[in-house]
This record gives C-alpha cells, sequence and structure tokens, in this order.
C-alpha cells in the first residue's frame, strides 16, 4: 500500500487515485531563460522515480512538466540581446531537453508551455472574473484572496497574519494587500519583444500562477491526483494555484501536493546571490550524469539535499560499490547457472523490504541500504579469481537482477558495468590530470616484475601507483587497476 505526505493536510496518506487505476501528475518545470542549474533536475530526477514505481504497482500513469515560457526574466533577457521572448525561450528548452536526455530520464507524456495555452488562460480568468473571485482594474486583473474562505491552508499560514505590515500605496490597484495578478497590462513604452497578448483587458500578459492552473486544466480537467513542486512553491504559488483553480470549478483542485526540498551547496542554500549556482550542462561534462542521480535519491526528496564535493565523492564511491559487485557477477555468470531457490527466497525478501520503504513516501534511503546489506553479502561470498560452478553462476545472475530491478526503478546501474567503471575511473583519472596510458605502463611493469620475481621493483611500482590514487589486484588471469574510490 502506497501512503504519501501530503503538503495540504500536512499527514502521511495512504494513496488513493480519483480514477482507479490511473494517475494524473503535473510537476511544475522550469523558467526557460537560460542554462538550468544543478538545483533546478531534482525535481525530474526524483518524479521520473515516482512515475516508475507507480507503473511498477499498476498504475497508468499520465505526467506532465511544463515549461514556463512567458516571464520578466525571458523578456528582460530578450532586451538584452535583441531577440524575442519566444527565440530565448525555445532556445533553452532545447538545452534543457539536452540535460534531461543526458542524465538518461524518461520523456514525459506532456510539456506544455505557457505561450500555447493563452486562450484557456484568458478564458479561466474571465471565468474568475465572472464568478466574483477576481475583478479588473485599469488593465490588469487580481484575484481577490479574501473571496477565498480557505486561502493559507496549503502554507499553514493566515490570512490576517500575512497583511501585518503590508501596505496599498495609493496608486495600487489592489482591493487587498495579498490580491494577487492574474493578468498584468502592458505597460507604456514596454517593449516586451513578443511578450504580450490580446486580451478583454487589453494587451498584456499573465500572471505566473495562473499558468500552471490553466495547463493543468486544459490537460486534465478540474482535479488531479499529484501536483508536484520544489519546496520553495508551497508559497505562494501552489497557495494561489489553488485559490483560483478552486474559486474557478467549485472544485477540489490537487488530492497530494508532493514537494521536495532545496539544495545546499557547501552548507550554504544554493542562490545567484551567493555566487555557488552550478549548471547541470557544466556539471555533466565534469561527471558522469549517475553521480548527480545518485545524490539526488540516496537521500530523502523532503531532505536538504547536500551538493559539494564531500557528496559528489561519496556518490562516486557509492556507485562504485554497486558496480564493482555487478562487474564481479558478470565474471561469474554462465550459460550453465541454475537458481538456487533458497538464495531467491532471501532476495525475495529484501525486494519486499524495499517495496516496503518505498511505499512509505518513497524512502529511498533505507531502500538503498536494504540493496547495499544484499551486496555486502555477495562481495562476502565471491572474489575475483574463484572458479564457477552452476551454482555460483546461478546466484551471481540472481543477485544481478535483484540489483538491476532497483536501479531500474531509479534509472541507474543500467550500464555494462565494466563500462561504467572504465568510464568511471577515466573521468577520475582526467581529473586528476593522469595519463591513463602511465597507467596501463606502470601496472604492466609491475606484472613483468612479478613475473621474473623482483618484488623489491614490484613493491617500487605499486608504491607509485598507490600515490597516483591506484589500486592494483592480483588474480590468476592478471593484474587488475581502478582508481581508489
Amino acid at each position: 500500500m502506497l501512503k504519501i505526505y501530503n503538503t495540504l493536510t500536512k499527514k502521511t496518506e495512504e494513496f488513493k487515485p480519483i480514477t482507479p487505476g490511473q494517475v494524473k501528475m503535473y510537476v511544475c518545470g522550469p523558467t526557460v531563460y537560460s542554462y538550468l542549474h544543478v538545483g533546478n533536475f531534482r525535481g525530474p530526477v526524483f518524479f521520473n522515480f515516482v512515475r516508475n514505481w507507480l507503473e511498477y504497482l499498476g498504475y497508468k500513469v499520465d505526467y506532465a512538466l511544463n515549461f514556463t515560457d512567458v516571464d520578466d526574466k525571458i523578456i528582460n533577457r530578450a532586451v538584452e540581446e535583441g531577440r524575442t521572448a519566444s527565440e530565448v525561450s525555445e532556445q533553452y528548452i532545447k538545452e534543457y531537453k539536452k540535460d534531461f536526455a543526458d542524465l538518461g530520464l524518461r520523456t514525459h507524456d506532456h510539456n506544455p508551455k505557457v505561450s500555447e495555452y493563452m486562450p484557456q488562460i484568458i478564458e479561466f480568468i474571465k471565468k474568475l472574473v465572472d464568478n466574483g473571485s477576481a475583478y479588473a482594474a485599469d488593465g490588469d486583473v487580481n484575484f481577490a484572496v479574501d473571496k477565498f474562505k480557505t486561502y493559507g491552508a496549503l502554507s499553514g499560514r493566515k490570512l490576517e497574519d500575512m497583511q501585518v505590515g503590508v501596505r496599498i500605496e495609493a496608486n495600487d490597484k489592489k482591493h487587498h494587500p495579498l490580491d494577487f495578478a492574474l493578468w498584468k497590462s502592458r505597460k507604456p513604452n514596454e517593449d516586451l519583444k513578443g511578450g504580450s497578448w490580446a486580451s478583454p483587458w487589453g494587451e498584456g500578459r499573465p500572471g505566473w500562477h495562473i499558468e500552471c492552473s490553466a495547463m493543468v486544466h486544459g490537460l486534465y480537467g478540474d482535479q488531479i491526483d499529484i501536483h508536484g513542486g520544489g519546496l520553495d512553491l508551497v508559497f505562494p504559488h501552489h497557495e494561489n494555484e489553488i485559490a483560483q483553480s478552486e474559486g474557478c470549478t467549485g472544485k477540489h483542485y490537487v488530492n497530494y501536493w508532493m514537494h521536495w526540498n532545496l539544495l545546499n551547496f557547501s552548507g550554504s542554500k544554493m542562490s545567484k546571490s551567493l555566487g555557488n549556482i552550478v549548471n547541470m550542462r557544466t556539471f555533466l561534462e565534469e561527471h558522469h550524469p549517475e553521480i548527480y542521480k545518485w545524490m539526488m535519491l540516496s537521500v530523502h526528496y523532503r531532505s536538504v539535499g547536500e551538493f559539494s564535493d564531500v557528496t559528489i565523492e561519496q556518490a562516486v564511491s557509492g556507485l562504485a560499490r554497486v558496480y564493482s559487485s555487478l562487474a564481479l557477477a558478470d565474471s561469474f555468470i554462465a550459460e550453465d547457472g541454475h537458481a538456487d531457490a533458497k538464495y531467491q527466497v532471501e532476495l525475495d525478501a529484501s525486494w519486499e523490504k524495499i517495496m516496503e520503504h518505498i511505499n512509505d513516501d518513497f524512502g529511498t534511503p533505507q531502500a538503498f541500504a536494504v540493496m547495499f546489506e544484499q551486496i555486502r553479502k555477495f562481495n562476502g561470498q565471491f572474489k575475483r579469481g574463484m572458479k564457477t560452478n552452476p551454482t555460483l553462476a546461478g546466484r551471481a545472475k540472481q543477485f544481478k537482477e535483484f540489483i538491476m530491478q532497483f536501479g531500474k526503478m531509479l534509472a541507474l546501474f543500467q550500464m555494462p558495468a565494466e563500462k561504467f567503471l572504465r568510464s568511471l575511473d577515466q573521468k577520475l583519472l582526467q581529473k586528476a590530470g593522469i595519463d591513463e596510458h602511465e597507467v596501463e605502463s606502470l601496472v604492466l611493469a609491475r606484472s613483468l616484475a612479478r613475473q621474473t620475481k623482483d618484488y623489491a621493483k614490484s613493491d617500487e611500482i605499486r608504491g607509485k601507483l598507490t600515490a597516483m590514487n591506484i589500486n592494483v589486484s592480483d588474480t590468476p588471469e592478471g593484474s587488475f587497476w581502478e582508481v581508489s574510490k
């Protein structure tokens, strides 16, 4: 039984879809005016896993992640560069999709763009004005928060507390300090570079919050099962989404609100003001994509994620443990292998534990611990250079299938193990400024020294390799080296 923590109720609840067997899921995507940073991909990585898990449980999932391509930041960039807003947004949608593909994530069922939903947005606003939930004021349209009695339920804030200290300026068009924009009029002499549309209230563009409501409604109707987003979107974005959606339809909008936590960068919140933003393109040029996915999925999605050299090294070490065990299993697997029924019972019990943890609000850290327990046991029984037999071959295959099944849900561990380990070694050597050919030459020279029983020379070369952070293992088939992780 899957249970999900619902930000709206502040409780972990049993998941019950609106339509049995089907899930409608919408996740707030990026505003596309630049290369996306590593924090922007925590949600897509996590919800890729959520969809995989829901499908594993037997649900048919319809998943949308939007692109916000109407925004002041896009317009400002367009003005700076002498381009249209659509030229800027289309460029960075393309760049986002490249990073997304390089991360090995599944494409969504829908990637709605705000610019494609302008008729629906205008119609949505008209309904809110007509039923008294919103009002027009000199070309602007604002939502009247005091008309929505449960405003603040998602964030846990009270309207009377929020308005303390907030003043309405003399020229402000708002009736209430916290009323928010549904439509913003085009200002005199404002060059929007294609970021303006005709409406019943005059030329302008939509407010940020109404965009998601209109896209959700256009795709799925009045109600959806799951709405995801970063914790920083709870207020005001998602709070306002609820108010305007339910103010328009009169129906409960979202059954389960899921929010992932933010990333800290070396102990500090990632932000442009601190200058510690790392874009995903740069990260993927330096690191294997599985490192990022490991960092995001090995911690609980509602916990603060740490992004630092230390956590990158921890991810490398963890991935190396998994892939090394898979490579070891590959070396034992043979056609004459046969399954071990007793071992399968043990693996099945571990899989039940993984399911139990994942079904408890996607408890990935505990699930990873179950996986590592099986890896520890496997590594204790299988060693490089051991002779294989049908029983060992069968157990190795069973172990690999267990790891791969879990990894498939996470979009991890699907690469050929030796290939992954080699690519990881190459990146680590490159980062350390070490020539791989030099390593190979030293390993070969050491092997020759061992063959001639020149152990002093062999020990000397091992010392050089150790100083280069290279581990060497000797097996009956020869010497095996890898970068220490």
